[in-house]
């Protein structure tokens, strides 16, 4: 049974070859944690990674019962596959793939959003979209003032959501292949990745009805998700109000000019270009991007992690 009340939680992580496995890591490390046990496919097992020898993410390893905590960070069949087993040996589940994120019953946790969520889970709470959670941190602020009428969004996403692969593929071809791509699941009329912004942003802010339209596409950028956003609040909201509610929302930094290079490698979702957009009445723009591997994803779900901690040593 997992015990989230110990000093030195155990913790595994599911996909520790990735891009986000390797900065989960790297963030565990930072942040003191050293009872860790790294978790990947058939192939990577016996490897090392960042000093610890990679397991077999078996059915059976996951289940054994002498985990706490599981920060999963693989695809969306892999998860579903193996998060029930790690329920089953009394983990708490963190996963960062779509597979449950809108499941009924399991919280899907922004921690400066919705962070009171994490505590309803019954085993596991879904990390969600590196685009969702940038987008809802900048949102909550303006939705608590104003309300929320419609959303807007074109994301500008990079290569590094789709993989180390896609990485090591940018860093090496020619710079006059670069192109955008958009390369989700497509059904016709709208990608998946534009149906999960729509969707999880309706759930993580608790407004089920909110339009929200959005148009994704990959630049050829290593790191770093960029966001532009247009808001219609119901209430009137002024730029220099908006800029005043962001400049004190948490894990945002203001900034004038926001680009991947500078959120890359950092924790805090930049926001700026806040402006009035006249087309519309009670219309906002703004620009935000974030570090899609750090807070987009591993970050958001360490944090998500330290939420539960907490509670638990609070409620001892």
């Amino acid at each position: 049974m997992a015990d989230l009340r110990s000093d030195r939680p155990r913790i595994g992580v599911v996909g520790a070859t990735g891009a986000v496995g390797t900065i989960t890591l790297q963030l565990l490390r930072e942040r003191g944690y050293d009872n860790v046990r790294v978790f990947a496919s058939a192939r990577s097992a016996g490897r090392q990674v960042a000093g610890l020898t990679v397991e077999e993410a078996t059915p059976e390893a996951l289940a054994a019962g002498d985990l706490d905590l599981c920060l999963f960070s693989v695809g969306t069949s892999a998860s579903r596959e193996l998060v029930p087993h790690a329920v089953r040996g009394g983990a708490v589940a963190i996963d960062k793939s779509a597979a449950y994120r809108l499941a009924p019953g399991v919280p899907l946790v922004v921690p400066e959003v919705n962070g009171a969520r994490a505590a309803e889970h019954t085993g596991i709470v879904a990390n969600p979209n590196c685009c969702a959670i940038p987008l809802t941190c900048a949102l909550k602020p303006l939705h608590d003032a104003a309300g929320l009428r419609r959303v807007r969004v074109a994301t500008y996403q990079s290569v590094s959501g789709a993989g180390a692969q896609a990485m090591e593929q940018l860093r090496g071809q020619p710079t006059e292949l670069n192109d955008l791509r958009m390369d989700w699941d497509f059904d016709g009329v709208e990608f998946d990745e534009e149906e999960k912004l729509r969707e999880e942003t309706r759930k993580i802010l608790e407004l089920p009805d909110l339009p929200v339209s959005a148009t994704c596409v990959r630049v050829p950028v290593l790191v770093g998700h960029a966001e532009a956003v247009w808001v219609e609040t119901e209430d009137p909201l002024s730029a220099e109000q908006a800029i005043a509610l962001l400049d004190d929302a948490p894990g945002i930094r203001l900034e004038q000019f926001p680009t991947p290079g500078r959120a890359a490698g950092g924790d805090d979702v930049l926001v700026g270009r806040i402006r009035a957009d006249v087309t519309i009445e009670n219309g906002l723009a703004l620009f935000v991007v974030g570090d899609n591997l750090r807070k987009g994803a591993a970050l958001n779900a360490i944090q998500i992690a330290e939420l539960l901690l907490r509670e638990q040593r609070v409620a001892a």
